[in-house]
Parts: structure tokens; C-alpha cells; sequence
């Protein structure tokens, strides 16, 4: 009995606590996400000359899908939950999400509306496909290789739903990105009150809370970095993104991560 226990105490989910300072880190990655796709894309591929004819968006999805396959081979190889390792998928899902959205919505022609409706359609069929494979979506069970793919992809097809989301809601309703900001960030507060005042499936609200996010970094990374013209502040891609670098590394450190509840036993 004492062998068994010590074998589930090694099974432990690889995936931080979420925690009110996981949100915190969660916003700021994805707003890292909207500035360092766009650094490659626009500043370094070019893609806002009309030559580009989706060339940028195309080379930095492929760049980052790189970086984000590589960050989830390691992840999933991984022991245990490491912190760094964890956020920089996260951002490299963001990033690959950023660039991905753009791509489809800008290039192929689809439309906000069009590619919003596929990735949502695309991520309720992950989580669908998920819980009927392990039987559950809860992020305490992500500690074995297969549940893992289940959730970086789950969390890949959300980034890219967020990224169009916030692009659509931003600019086709001409609210501006801080107009956009505010309404992902209301209804972020929403899902907040859910869990706290009702009884509402708490893995649904955290997956809607995670969905959410995106756009709401999208938003502020587009406000970062924008045109004074179109409603930014028109800071240097670069820079913003090293700060925004900075900040969560600088998190990472002052805060405790650690992984979120041992997952289940198996009988």
C-alpha cells in the first residue's frame, strides 16, 4: 500500500495551480503573443506592404509552429512541472496563434466571421474529442503524453479563436482595441462571478475564462503597438515585447508556480 502511494505521488499534473497570479501571467503572454507575431510578421516579414500577399503570416506561422512543436515535445518529455518551460509553450501557442488567425482571416480571405466560426467549431471539437477519449478536460489530469497533446492542442486552436475573436470584435464593429479590450475584459469579470456565485461546471468556466484571455491580450498587444491613426499607442514591436518579456519572467520568479492537484488515480 505504502509502494502504491509513493508510484501516485510521482503522478502529478504538469500544469501550474490556476491561481489568481496565473491569470495575471495568462493576460500577459497573450498580449506578448499579438506583439511578437506581429514583430515577425510585420516588422522583420513585411507583411504590411501589399507585396506580401500573405508571405509574412505565412513564414511567421511556420516559425512559430516550429517553436510551438518542439516546446510541446519537450513539455510532454518533462518529469515534472517546470515553470518556464510551461510559459514559454503558452507564449509559443500564442504566438503560432497570432500568426495563424492573421493568415486565415487577412489572407486566405475567410473573414473574422468566417475563422472565428471554424476555430470555435475547431476547439469545441478538441474538448468534445478530449472528454470522450480520457473522460474528463479537467487540467488536473494532464500529466500522461497522450492527455497532453489533448490539451496544447485544445489550447492552440483557443489562441487562434481568441486572436480572430479579438481582431473581429476590434475592428469590424469599430470599437477600437480598447473598446475590444473592455468587452473581453467584462466578460471575463462574468465568468469570474459564475464561479464564484453559482454552481456552474467549474472546467467549462476555466476553459471560457482561458478563451477569453486571448482576445483581451490580443486587444492590448494591438493597442500596444498600432498606429496612433488606428487607435494604438504606436510603440516599437520589439520593444514592447521585451518588456512584456520581462514582466512575466519577473512574475515566473516573485511567484510561487506550482502544479496544479495530483491527477486522478486509476483503479
Amino acid at each position: 500500500m505504502h509502494m502504491r502511494d509513493s508510484h501516485l505521488d510521482t503522478i502529478v499534473s504538469k500544469v501550474p495551480q490556476v491561481t489568481f497570479a496565473f491569470w495575471i501571467i495568462k493576460i500577459f503572454a497573450t498580449t506578448l503573443g499579438e506583439t511578437g507575431g506581429d514583430a515577425v510578421t510585420m516588422s522583420w516579414l513585411g507583411e504590411t506592404t501589399p507585396e506580401a500577399k500573405g508571405t509574412g503570416y505565412l513564414i511567421g506561422t511556420g516559425i512559430f509552429g516550429l517553436i510551438f512543436i518542439v516546446a510541446v515535445l519537450v513539455q510532454i518529455r518533462a518529469k515534472k512541472f517546470h515553470p518556464f518551460l510551461y510559459w514559454l509553450t503558452i507564449v509559443a501557442t500564442t504566438t503560432v496563434g497570432t500568426t495563424l488567425a492573421d493568415y486565415c482571416t487577412r489572407s486566405l480571405g475567410i473573414g473574422y466571421t468566417g475563422g472565428s466560426t471554424i476555430l470555435l467549431i475547431c476547439v469545441i471539437a478538441s474538448l468534445l474529442v478530449w472528454r470522450r477519449s480520457t473522460g474528463s478536460i479537467s487540467i488536473e489530469t494532464v500529466s500522461t503524453p497522450k492527455v497532453e497533446i489533448f490539451y496544447w492542442v485544445t489550447i492552440m486552436f483557443s489562441q487562434t479563436l481568441g486572436t480572430a475573436l479579438g481582431d473581429w470584435v476590434a475592428d469590424r464593429n469599430e470599437m477600437g482595441y480598447l473598446g475590444a479590450a473592455a468587452i473581453f475584459g467584462g466578460l471575463l469579470l462574468l465568468t469570474v462571478l459564475l464561479y464564484y456565485l453559482t454552481s456552474f461546471s467549474r472546467v467549462i468556466l476555466f476553459w471560457a475564462a482561458f478563451i477569453l484571455t486571448r482576445p483581451l491580450g490580443a486587444t492590448l498587444g494591438d493597442f500596444l503597438d498600432k498606429p496612433i491613426a488606428q487607435g494604438g499607442l504606436a510603440l516599437s514591436r520589439y520593444t514592447a515585447s521585451l518588456a512584456l518579456v520581462a514582466v512575466i519572467v519577473a512574475l515566473i520568479l516573485i511567484v510561487p508556480q506550482k502544479p496544479a492537484s495530483r491527477a486522478h488515480r486509476s483503479h
